[in-house]
C-alpha cells in the first residue's frame, strides 16, 4: 500500500476508537458494562444488530463467493423478515420483563439450572469457534498485503480487538458500531462504484450485469429442483432459505446472546421491537448489494487479465518449490488463454454481435470453450499448493475481492476498503467477546460461585473473561484460515451444527407449556448428536443435506422428541414458573 493509504487507515481506526473510548464512559458495573444502562435508541439498536451479524467475513468473503458462485448465496437471507416478527411478538416481551443479562437465565426460570447451564454451554462453544474464524478474516488480509506469517497477523489483528473490547464493554460496541457502518457502507458504495468506471469505455453497468448473468453469476432465484426432484445438498436455494434461513435466523437472533445482547441494551422493549423489524427490512437489500459488487468484479476481471491464482502469496510459495518451471510454463500458457477470453468477451458485449444470433451463439461456445481451460488451470495450481511438500493453502475465494482493491483501487482508496474490512471485523468480534463474557460471568461464575461479589469485582471479573476469550479465539483463528470454500461458509456451518437445537430448546420453553426440563435436556442432548452425525457424514458424503436443513433438524427434532419423552422421564408436577405477561 502507499503511504496515502496507510494514512488514510490509520486514522480512520484511530477516530473509531477514540470515539468508542469517549462513548463508552459507564458506570462499573454489570449493568453498565454489558447492558449501556439499558439506555440505547432504536436506531443505535439497529446499526448495533446489523453490525455484529455483518463481520469482515461479509465485506471480504461475499463478494468472492459471488464470483465464484453467484448471487444465490442472498437466498439464505429469506427467512429473516419473517423470524423478526415472530422475536418481536414472543422473545423481546418475555427478556424485557424479566430484565435479565443473558437469554439463558430465561432457561433456568422456565424449566431448570442444567438447562440453562447447557445451552449456554452450546452458546459459549459456538459463539467462541465462529469468532475464532472471522478474526482470521482481517488476519489475511495483513498477511497478504505486509508479507507477515498469519500467526502473527492473527495476534495482531486479536490483540487490537481484545484492548477495544476489555476497555470499552458494550456501550463501546454499540456507539462505535454507529460510526463504523457509516464508513462501511461509504466505501462498499465507493468500491462498487470504481468496479464500474474501470470498465472499458464501451461497457457499462447493465453491460457489466450482462457479462455476469450470462455466466450464471445473477442467479438469484434458485428453486433446488432438478430433473431428479429436489436437491437436498443444494446449498443454497429459495426453499431452503425460507426454511432453513428462518429458523436460523429466529434462533440467531433470539437466542444468540452476541445478538441478544444488542436489543435488550434498549431504553423500552418497543425501541427493541423498532431495531429488530428495521433489521429485517434492511438486511436482504444489504446482502444484495454487497453480492453484487462480487459480480461487477467478476464482470470487470473479463475484460482484463484475470489471476490465475488471487492469492499472490501462495504463487510465490510455488515460484519457489519443485514446481517453479511446471509454474512458468502454465502462466505463459494461461495469459494467452486470457488474451483470447478478452476478445471474445468484448465480441459478447457488442451490439451488433448481440443482434446476430448464430454469430453470437458461437462466440458464447467459445468463451465457455475457454473457461472451461482456464478452470483446468485453477484446478492444477490448487493440486500443487496441496501437495504435502509444499503445504500451501488451495482456498482462493477470500482474496479475490481483496485482490482487486489493492491492484486496481486509486491511493487512498485502498486504504479506505481495508479500513472498511477492519472496521467490520471490530465490530462484530468485539460485540462476540463482550456477549461471550456476559454468558460465562452470569450463567457459570456467578451461579455457582458461592462467594459473594461486589460490583466492583463482578465489573473486574467480566474484563478477565473478555480477555481470556478473546486469547481463545485468537487460538482458533490460527487454525481457521483455510477451511472450507469461503470464510463466511464456514461461520454459517459452524452455526446450523448448534442453532436448532439452541432454538428449539427455547422454542419448546415459550409453546410447549407442559414440557419440564427433564424432557427437553435429554431431547436437546439427542438431537445435538443426531446433528453433528449428520453433518459428520455429510463430510464423508454418505449423506447430501446442505447444513441449512440443520438448523430445521435441530429445532424440529427437539420439539417432537420433546413431546415424546416428557409422558416417560418426568413427573410433571412441576413443569417450571409460568411466562411473564
Amino acid at each position: 500500500m502507499s503511504t496515502a493509504d496507510w494514512i488514510v487507515l490509520i486514522v480512520t481506526l484511530l477516530c473509531v476508537i477514540i470515539y468508542g473510548l469517549y462513548k463508552s464512559r459507564s458506570e462499573k458495573n454489570l449493568d453498565g458494562y454489558f447492558l449501556c444502562e439499558r439506555s440505547v435508541p432504536w436506531y443505535i439498536v439497529l446499526l448495533s444488530i446489523m453490525g455484529t451479524q455483518a463481520s469482515a467475513v461479509t465485506f471480504l468473503s461475499a463478494p468472492g463467493q459471488a464470483y465464484t458462485d453467484g448471487m444465490r448465496f442472498v437466498q439464505y437471507y429469506f427467512g429473516l423478515p419473517l423470524a423478526m416478527v415472530v422475536l418481536c411478538i414472543t422473545f423481546v416481551p418475555v427478556f424485557h420483563k424479566l430484565k435479565i443479562y443473558t437469554a439463558y437465565e430465561f432457561l433456568e426460570k422456565r424449566f431448570d439450572l442444567k438447562t440453562r447451564t447447557l445451552t449456554s454451554f452450546l452458546f459459549l462453544v459456538q459463539r467462541g469457534l465462529s469468532t475464532g474464524i472471522s478474526i482470521s478474516a482481517p488476519s489475511i488480509i495483513l498477511s497478504s498485503l505486509l508479507g507477515w506469517d498469519i500467526f502473527y497477523t492473527n495476534i495482531f489483528m486479536g490483540g487490537l480487538l481484545i484492548i477495544y473490547t476489555v476497555t470499552g464493554g458494550a456501550k463501546a460496541v454499540a456507539y462505535t458500531q454507529q460510526l463504523q457502518l457509516i464508513i462501511i457502507f461509504s466505501g462498499m458504495i465507493i468500491a462498487g462504484y470504481m468496479v464500474v468506471h474501470l470498465l472499458p469505455a464501451h461497457v457499462g453497468f447493465f453491460d457489466a450485469l450482462h457479462v455476469g448473468g450470462k455466466a450464471g453469476k445473477l442467479n438469484v432465484i434458485t428453486t433446488g429442483f432438478t430433473k431428479k426432484g429436489f436437491n437436498w445438498n443444494d446449498r443454497y436455494n429459495l426453499l431452503s432459505g425460507v426454511i432453513g434461513g428462518f429458523f436460523l435466523a429466529l434462533s440467531y437472533f433470539g437466542t444468540d446472546q452476541s445478538q441478544v445482547g444488542r436489543y435488550i441494551t434498549a431504553k423500552s422493549e418497543n425501541e427493541s421491537k423498532l431495531g429488530l423489524l428495521m433489521n429485517g427490512l434492511v438486511k436482504v437489500p444489504m446482502q444484495f448489494l454487497i453480492l453484487l459488487v462480487g459480480v461487477l468484479v467478476f464482470a470487470f476481471y473479463q475484460f482484463t487479465n484475470e489471476p490465475v491464482f488471487f492469492n499472490q502469496s501462495q504463487l510465490n510459495v510455488l515460484a519457489k518449490s519443485k514446481y517453479k518451471d511446471s509454474l512458468i510454463v502454465l502462466q505463459k500458457e494461461y495469459n494467452e488463454t486470457e488474451a483470447k477470453k478478452i476478445q471474445q468477451v468484448n465480441l459478447l458485449a457488442d451490439k451488433q454481435v448481440q443482434k446476430d444470433v448464430p454469430a453470437y451463439i458461437q462466440t458464447q461456445l467459445e468463451l465457455k470453450a475457454i473457461e472451461d481451460k482456464k478452470a483446468k488451470y485453477r484446478h492444477t495450481i490448487k493440486r500443487w499448493l496441496d501437495d504435502k511438500d509444499v503445504k500451501g493453502e488451495s482456498n482462493d475465494t477470500n482474496y479475490i475481492f481483496l485482490r482487486f482493491v489493492v491492484d486496481y483501487l486509486p491511493k487512498g482508496l485502498v486504504g479506505l476498503l481495508i479500513a472498511v474490512i477492519f472496521l467490520a471485523a471490530w465490530s462484530s468480534i468485539a460485540a462476540a467477546l463482550n456477549s461471550l463474557s456476559a454468558a460465562t460471568i452470569i450463567d457459570f461464575h456467578k451461579r455457582f460461585s458461592k462467594k459473594e461479589l461486589s460490583e466492583k469485582k463482578e465489573y473486574d471479573l467480566s474484563r478477565w473473561y473478555t480477555l481470556l476469550w478473546g486469547i481463545f479465539c485468537i487460538v482458533v483463528a490460527q487454525l481457521a484460515y483455510n477451511i472450507g470454500n469461503s470464510l463466511i461458509e464456514a461461520v454459517n456451518v459452524l452455526g446450523s451444527l448448534f442453532y436448532g437445537v439452541i432454538l428449539g430448546i427455547f422454542l419448546v420453553a415459550f409453546y410447549m407449556k407442559k414440557i419440564s426440563g427433564n424432557a427437553v435436556f435429554c431431547s436437546a442432548v439427542i438431537i445435538e448428536a443426531l446433528v453433528i452425525t449428520i453433518h459428520v457424514l455429510n463430510q464423508k458424503g454418505i449423506m447430501n443435506l446442505s447444513f441449512l436443513w440443520l438448523n430445521a433438524v435441530g429445532a424440529i427434532g427437539v420439539i417432537i422428541l420433546s413431546a415424546l419423552v416428557n409422558p416417560l422421564i418426568n413427573n410433571n408436577k412441576k413443569v417450571g414458573n409460568k411466562l411473564p405477561t
